[in-house]
């Protein structure tokens, strides 16, 4: 039975924190920061699940938000199978119902993530209505509109919990104050170096993935390259078939030009070597992850994830562009023989990445919002000259 008594469960000086979340991907990474907030006698949280959460296409992921332990989560479906893809209208309803939201529960912190335009809604929300924003992992860059959607989010944000000293230059370079800029390393690694993982047995059982061997495959759209998207993935799925490796596919994302990325998937549903997965628990696809040959595709999982544990990743044209280039990363084009090449050479699997943290992130956090300090701050931002 879904709860809705976070006003109610607040006593004496309690913060309120809402969480905004909208993919099964950023509720991985704010995962670990709810549970250190959930633990502290002087916090209560929220959780505003939308997006792909709430998408039976996309394996209906608010489930799992339940299945972790949360209470005090808020569902709004902000869109459908058929406007899904247009995200002015995503972010216009989304705002609405986040909106009504805060004003009927009055949180005192919005915690959001990322780059999506959940993610902008929660920010825009809070920022109008003088509810400090605190926005995780900004300053990152990339080669698509995500990149845009981030530095703007980034602009109406208070706070910023960045993953490195890179991104924290970054933003001082958009004119945020330092003492608003705390380097707390990215929050799903706290997991994926922890021992809460599922065995991998575990795992292929659930999922019913029988190779013994396997690489990753998940290809996101480029919304900026949507005339070209449907050659593209053609080309990256003729890659594949001709590889003879075996395969997990993940589903894309939601944004638009998704439903051109899955017609081209299905072509592998009756193909042996191709095990196709709406979604996984993220818990679940790091263990995956962890003991697969490599990742394959445009997901940021490839350049952010895979590092970590020294798995080789094939990155595949312009959606992750610009971003941290580990030794494991190969490059390529959406070309049919440079992406054989590159998985036929695969490197071997290198030491542990430490780029984007050391696995302490919701410590950190949680010592910061401690702080007499950190509350005392006004919603007024002003412009910081270098």
């Amino acid at each position: 039975m879904l709860k809705l008594d976070f006003p109610n469960k607040i006593k004496g000086n309690k913060k309120k924190i809402l969480f905004v979340t909208g993919t099964r991907a950023d509720f991985g990474k704010l995962k670990g920061l709810i549970e250190s907030i959930k633990r502290e006698k002087d916090f209560d949280y929220g959780i505003f699940a939308t997006g792909m959460h709430l998408l039976k296409r996309y394996g209906s992921t608010i489930h799992e938000i339940r299945k972790s332990g949360f209470v005090n989560i808020y569902p709004f479906l902000n869109q459908d199978d058929v406007v899904g893809a247009q995200m002015d209208y995503v972010l216009a309803n989304t705002i609405n119902g986040l909106s009504l939201y805060t004003r009927e529960f009055c949180p005192d912190l919005i915690v959001v993530h990322g780059d999506r335009v959940e993610t902008l809604a929660g920010a825009t929300v809070g920022v109008l209505n003088n509810i400090l924003v605190a926005h995780i992992e900004g300053g990152e860059i990339s080669g698509t509109i995500d990149e845009i959607l981030r530095h703007a989010i980034t602009k109406l944000s208070h706070i910023h919990f960045v993953a490195n000293n890179k991104a924290r230059k970054r933003l001082i370079q958009l004119g945020e104050t330092p003492k608003s800029i705390f380097v707390t390393g990215s929050p799903d690694i706290d997991l994926m170096l922890s021992k809460q993982l599922p065995a991998l047995n575990k795992v292929k059982n659930r999922y019913r993935i029988s190779f013994s061997e396997y690489a990753i495959f998940s290809y996101h759209p480029v919304t900026t390259e949507l005339r070209s998207i449907k050659k593209k993935i053609a080309t990256v799925i003729d890659a594949l078939i001709e590889s003879n490796m075996n395969y997990v596919v993940i589903y894309p994302n939601n944004d638009r030009g998704s439903d051109l990325i899955v017609e081209e998937i299905l072509r592998l549903k009756e193909l042996p070597r191709f095990r196709l997965i709406t979604s996984m628990r993220f818990e679940y696809y790091l263990t995956l992850l962890k003991h697969s040959k490599a990742i394959i595709g445009n997901s940021s999982a490839g350049v952010r994830e895979a590092p970590v544990y020294g798995v080789p990743t094939v990155n595949i044209g312009t959606r992750q562009n610009k971003r941290f280039n580990y030794k494991s990363i190969i490059n390529v084009s959406e070309n049919r023989l440079k992406i054989l090449e590159a998985i036929q050479n695969l490197p071997k699997k290198l030491a542990s990445s430490k780029h984007f943290g050391k696995g302490n992130s919701a410590e950190l956090f949680i010592k910061i919002l401690k702080r007499k300090s950190f509350w005392n701050r006004s919603c007024q931002k002003t412009f910081r000259d270098i």
